[in-house]
């Protein structure tokens, strides 16, 4: 079977527009409960996560010119695990997925409202890379808000500056094991879609 495209795959049908535009109603939630629990950036991030999504009904003025409601949904599991998690471990692996979702709705936006083209195995590789880049823009972000809004996510006090080090390089690692595992989800689902159209269209055929 030959390698398919967002293109082939995509659609903007009422029912994608509804669960798309419902998650982004929950992403405002998460913004809204991460700012009153004092998280800023998180906060920030959500919303993000949503113009993201949104941007393309905004600049199309279509309410249905969406993403898929599989991709924004992947993005959005984390991002809402992340503002109920309790454990420190679970908040940090739900921050890596959400980023690498971010990435990939980046990469299917790319391809679906510009003029750049994306085949699958290339966007995977498109979202590894990404997730690194956003990785070390989160770590930048969480050391000047430690620096000028009086946070301690980065620099913890009491903390040597070697085990930050240490502790920001593991993250980078899984920064890029979550790209990865992203990717490579959405690869799998894009294939299984092509599978099911393609045995659709041999049913109708017949």
């Amino acid at each position: 079977m030959a390698e398919r495209k967002f293109g082939d795959l995509l659609t903007d049908s009422r029912v994608n527009a509804v669960v798309t535009w419902v998650l982004c109603g929950v992403f405002g939630l998460v913004a809204l409960e991460s700012l009153l629990t004092g998280d800023i950036l998180w906060s920030v991030f959500a919303l993000f996560v949503a113009a993201m999504v949104l941007l393309p009904a905004v600049a199309s003025s279509n309410a249905r010119r969406l993403p898929p409601w599989e991709v924004v949904a992947l993005a959005g599991l984390p991002v809402v695990g992340r503002a109920v998690a309790t454990l420190q471990f679970a908040s940090t692996v739900t921050s890596y997925l959400s980023i690498a979702a971010l990435a990939l709705l980046v990469a299917v936006n790319l391809h679906l409202y510009t003029a750049v083209e994306m085949s699958v195995g290339f966007a995977v590789l498109f979202v590894v890379v990404t997730t690194l880049a956003a990785a070390g823009v989160w770590a930048v972000a969480r050391w000047v808000s430690d620096l000028y809004l009086g946070t301690s996510l980065l620099l913890v006090p009491g903390v040597p500056r070697e085990e930050r080090e240490v502790a920001l390089m593991w993250e980078f690692v899984g920064a890029s094991v979550a790209g990865l595992v992203a990717g490579l989800v959405f690869e799998g689902y894009v294939r299984r879609r092509a599978s099911v159209d393609a045995r659709l269209q041999g049913g109708e055929s017949t």
